[in-house]
């Protein structure tokens, strides 16, 4: 009939609005991206604080300097110090992302995937040679260096590994997850152009970051 196609006109006109930034997918809301990439590297952060490894002694070797320590538990941050400094550094560039403007969310993902391929690699350093891992740990026990001992490796360091792998991937979201982001500087509003980049916010960080520069988002 006549009616319909002008009746279904309006109704296509109104989707293709001009100047209406799409609906934000809940994976990309900046609040739930930042929160995630916090909860990862703190979970990192939190092994570390863990007993990743037992080291058995042997009496006949570290003699009366161990005899009273034959059994030795090594925390994550002893045995890969690095670590917990990169889960720092992770946590610090997640909620630095929140802020940053378009150009340094890039360079902030950069440091959040090289800080994840860091913790990946030394907890699995840990993993191939938990013995040498254990060794610094030993000589301040022992004040000898270089013993051989019996090693069991606790499921901390593989958690941290796994931890860091995914934090990787949330720190690779960050850059499509940014297209759906209000822009936090003035450079980025003259590029994406004036009523899109003063359009409404779409989280709470939005809204804070409103206040902050004298706005009222009500």
């Amino acid at each position: 009939m006549p009616g319909g196609p002008r009746n279904a006109e309006p109704a296509a006109g109104q989707e293709g609005t001009p100047g209406k930034r799409p609906a934000t997918p809940a994976w990309a809301r900046k609040s739930t991206l930042v929160l995630l990439v916090a909860v990862l590297a703190l979970a990192v952060f939190g092994t570390t604080t863990q007993t990743w490894m037992t080291v058995t002694l042997d009496p006949n070797q570290v003699g009366h300097a161990g005899a009273a320590q034959t059994a030795l538990e090594v925390q994550g941050s002893k045995a890969a110090t690095a670590v917990t400094a990169l889960a720092l550094v992770a946590l610090a560039g997640g909620l630095a992302a929140a802020i940053a403007g378009r150009i340094a969310r890039w360079i902030i993902t950069g440091i959040i995937l090289l800080a994840s391929a860091g913790i990946v690699a030394a907890a699995a350093t840990v993993l191939a040679d938990p013995l040498a891992a254990a060794q610094g740990s030993i000589a301040a026990a022992t004040g000898i260096t270089g013993s051989q001992a019996q090693v069991a490796v606790s499921a901390f360091p593989v958690l941290a590994v796994v931890a860091g792998c995914l934090l990787a991937l949330a720190a690779l979201l960050v850059i499509p997850a940014s297209r759906y982001w209000n822009t936090r500087t003035k450079y980025d509003a003259r590029a994406a152009g004036g009523a899109a980049a003063t359009s409404g916010p779409v989280d709470e960080i939005d809204s804070w970051d409103r206040l902050s520069r004298g706005d009222d988002p009500t």
